[in-house]
């Protein structure tokens, strides 16, 4: 069984910057890849970026491109995403995804972008 941990989320004005890490722990065989979705109220479940776990590939949704960068600490088995330059559009439930296999998902994090 493999748990993701998230956290980092928060509450954050227009233009500001969070950074969310998402743990992986448990039996983990393999990783292909870990990234991030998000879900705001009344929407569905979105990409927003993911990482291959030897960091050769990354991909960005487009509303996010050079304002989030992931990145990864494979001894640590943790992901992480840089938020910079906050929108209140960004406002949603973070979700970490794995894929090893079989996929897998934490329980979300909050990120309230407001003044």
């Amino acid at each position: 069984q493999v748990q993701l941990v998230e956290s980092g989320g928060g509450l954050v004005q227009p233009g500001g910057s969070l950074r969310l890490s998402c743990q992986a722990s448990g039996t983990i065989f393999s990783i292909n890849s870990m990234g991030w979705f998000r879900q705001a109220p009344g929407k569905e479940r979105e990409f927003v970026a993911r990482i291959n776990w030897s960091g050769s590939y990354i991909n960005y949704a487009d509303s996010v491109k050079g304002r989030f960068t992931i990145s990864r600490d494979n001894a640590k088995n943790t992901v992480y995403l840089q938020m910079n330059s906050l929108k209140p559009e960004d406002t949603a439930v973070y979700y970490c995804n794995l894929n090893g296999g079989a996929v897998y998902w934490g329980q979300g994090t909050q990120v309230t972008v407001s003044s």
